[in-house]
């Protein structure tokens, strides 16, 4: 007779309802990618413009690295002024 399998050889209920598309299902259009924008980025960022890489897109990279700038020379002197005032001693 043989030993009963400990493992069912019965497939699983699904656990969702519906099933996902798989790579092979999709359309070869690939229309929901859009426009390959790497080339037009690597001329940008490649331009012999003397200006740093996380500068080169204008004012919007300004903007954001002069407020982390300003966030983080702000966050370190709040630090240095905790760090003064946690060292005197208390009035009693």
């Amino acid at each position: 007779q043989g030993l009963k399998p400990i493992v069912s050889t019965e497939s699983p209920a699904l656990i969702f309802g519906t099933t996902s598309k798989l790579a092979s299902d999709l359309p070869a259009t690939d229309s929901f990618l859009g426009k390959n924008k790497v080339p037009d980025l690597q001329k940008l960022f490649q331009k012999a413009d003397g200006l740093p890489v996380h500068l080169k897109r204008g004012v919007p990279d300004k903007l954001l690295y002069r407020t982390t700038m300003a966030l983080t020379i702000g966050g370190t002197i709040y630090c240095l002024v905790a760090l003064y005032m946690a060292s005197q001693p208390r009035n009693q």
